[in-house]
């Protein structure tokens, strides 16, 4: 995989995270009502942990090397 490859993929993935997390913790935090997951506060910890997880995966993937480092 080239640098470009990773870097993007590293974003792609870290942004998908950051989203799915979004929803999961807004649903948990029964703000996004309409599915069995609203108001249950299991997926308001696991939201927020994958939003973290996307975080961290979006600054590598913009902080990392050009020359694959």
């Amino acid at each position: 995989m080239t640098s470009k490859a990773g870097r993007t993929a590293l974003i792609i993935v870290g942004v998908v995270a950051l989203l799915i997390g979004g929803l999961f913790a807004g649903q948990g935090a029964n703000l996004i009502p309409g599915s069995s997951m609203t108001g249950d506060r299991t997926w308001l910890y696991i939201g927020l942990v994958l939003a973290v997880v996307g975080v961290v995966l979006i600054v590598v993937g913009v902080r990392r090397r050009k020359d694959g480092r």
